[in-house]
């Protein structure tokens, strides 16, 4: 009587810490204790072994997910409006400048380390929320260094224009000093207008570089410059000898004679 009653305070016990501290790994549905917990209560609830292995899974996809929510942004993704983004290759920025139509583009060269970069963006995205027909495309010179190499960028921050058949309108260098030039900039080239021909985009010579760079994952071929044909020379009259007068035929038996005596 005595060892049934041990025995019973013994599986009291245990289902006790069970219901404390939610560790049923030692209760799955194969476990002889486990059964022998069914058995003498079955009224006792036992939660399988499969259950609590898809639970905790579920506990640490919620918790990394909370964690990638909360990683801070960095600086040149902080603000960014609906016609701002980063280009991730030398082929998207080519194919971005052909699709854009007449729609003007600002190229916006930025290094994370630039401070003037840092300082400059915020008042970029106002200029880009000022301005939802322009297109902004973002290019990380730490990211993209033998690109900018190629595209002549040696100085940040750095701004390229580029609009319709015209390709390229201008391009400089500014801070939060001088944002004036940009916005003149903006105020220039993005009025409404209809550009004859087709959408040029980077200059020949840029796509040229840029299909050389070895490093960068880019094909193009040159476009073919029609030759002209050159006339025939002309021979040299010879002053000492009179010139025929159109009337007259190559064989009407005159004699032409020099007047040069």
């Amino acid at each position: 009587m005595a060892e049934a009653a041990i025995s019973r305070t013994n599986l009291i016990f245990r289902g006790a810490c069970v219901n404390q501290h939610k560790h049923v790994d030692d209760y799955s549905v194969s476990s002889p204790v486990s059964f022998g917990l069914r058995k003498s209560f079955p009224s006792l609830k036992v939660k399988p072994f499969n259950q609590f292995q898809s639970s905790r899974s579920s506990s640490s996809i919620t918790a990394q997910t909370a964690l990638r929510i909360g990683t801070p942004q960095r600086w040149w993704e902080k603000g960014l409006k609906e016609n701002m983004r980063e280009i991730s290759s030398a082929q998207e920025l080519v194919d971005s400048l052909t699709n854009a139509g007449d729609k003007l583009v600002v190229v916006d060269f930025f290094s994370p380390g630039c401070g003037g970069c840092k300082a400059l963006h915020p008042k970029i995205c106002q200029l880009a929320e000022q301005n939802p027909d322009v297109q902004f495309l973002q290019v990380n010179y730490e990211e993209h260094k033998s690109m900018c190499y190629s595209l002549g960028v040696h100085v940040l921050p750095f701004f390229r224009f580029y609009r319709g058949a015209h390709g390229r309108v201008c391009s400089f260098s500014c801070t939060n000093a001088t944002i004036k030039k940009f916005r003149d900039a903006l105020a220039k080239h993005s009025p409404d207008r209809c550009s004859l021909g087709p959408t040029k985009g980077l200059e020949e010579k840029e796509l040229v570089a840029l299909a050389a760079n070895k490093e960068l994952n880019f094909s193009y071929t040159p476009r073919a410059v029609p030759v002209e044909e050159e006339e025939a020379p002309v021979p040299a009259s010879n002053p000492g000898l009179p010139v025929a007068h159109p009337s007259m035929k190559a064989n009407d038996g005159k004699t032409l004679v020099s007047s040069g005596r």
